[in-house]
């Protein structure tokens, strides 16, 4: 057998890849969690319907991970991120989860993260040569 290495983007192939991976992990985790992953996803829109912000997080196992955090820059500062991630927190203890992790940037959002209760737990240096990668994590239990 010969084997190569392809970078064509399909979706049938990482789909592939993706549930294997997953099926392999089921095998490490506890029965009761198995079958826990869900998309949650929260928008900020105004009285037009139009996005001005959100969260895109998913629950996977026994935490829920957001994946992206954005607030339009006008109406940062005014409370609605507070609001979102209060909201992701009721959320995720009405879904049985542990804890949520989430990563920012230097230049984005750690001392959000960090007053809203949010612990450091790793950090990559040298991003971007002149940025900082944070990752954070907040117990709910």
């Amino acid at each position: 057998m010969t084997l190569h290495i392809s970078k064509k983007l399909n979706k049938a192939d990482k789909r592939y890849i993706e549930e294997e991976l997953y099926k392999y992990n089921l095998t490490h985790f506890p029965k009761d969690l198995e079958g826990r992953y869900e998309e949650i996803c929260l928008y900020l829109k105004d009285n037009n319907g139009t996005v001005r912000g959100g969260i895109l997080s998913e629950i996977c196992w026994n935490w829920l991970e957001i994946h992206t955090f954005m607030i339009d820059e006008d109406i940062r500062n005014s409370g609605y991120g507070t609001k979102l991630l209060a909201k992701i927190e009721e959320i995720a203890v009405e879904k049985d989860c542990d804890f949520i992790k989430v990563d920012t940037l230097s230049f984005q959002a750690l001392d959000f993260y960090k007053k809203n209760g949010y612990q450091v737990y790793g950090s990559i240096d040298n991003v971007g040569r002149d940025h900082t990668h944070y990752y954070l994590k907040k117990d709910l239990a």
